[in-house]
């Protein structure tokens, strides 16, 4: 395994386990977000679906992976950036869901314009998610 998958994990106070290693090597290979079921799939080997879920749960509360919501009303997960922090996610950037292969992916690029509330509300999360052709599939 990567030296930095264990920097990583030992950074955030979290034990070097085969199962973290391993999941935390899925999102440092792949460019997009993954579903839960993407994990147990390309994970290879057999990992209790708890433990996918529970690990999932510590890297999001670490700052380590944030949570994208989807139409179907389940989560995807995506790696964080530096900025992100144990209890406190800078992810203001657009996700894109593309229609044709499913993919989905952060848009960092492009940061989420300023929303104005009427007065007294307080905004604690704002997530925009874009589904439309990717580069890739707009190609084919």
């Amino acid at each position: 395994m990567d030296n930095r998958i264990s920097d990583i994990l030992r950074r955030n106070r979290l034990s070097v386990t085969e199962s973290r290693q391993k999941i935390l090597n899925l999102f440092l290979s792949n460019t997009g977000a993954l579903a839960h079921a993407d994990i147990e799939h390309k994970a290879g080997e057999r990992f209790d679906r708890v433990t996918v879920y529970r690990t999932l749960q510590a890297f999001v509360e670490k700052g380590i992976l944030h949570t994208i919501p989807t139409a179907d009303n389940s989560i995807k997960y995506a790696l964080c950036k530096n900025d992100c922090f144990e209890g406190h996610h800078h992810d203001n950037h657009i996700h894109f869901v593309c229609s044709k292969c499913g993919k989905t992916e952060c848009l960092d690029d492009f940061i989420i314009p300023a929303v104005k509330l009427p007065k007294n509300y307080i905004a604690n999360n704002i997530e925009i998610v874009v589904n439309g052709v990717c580069n890739n599939c707009r190609k084919n």
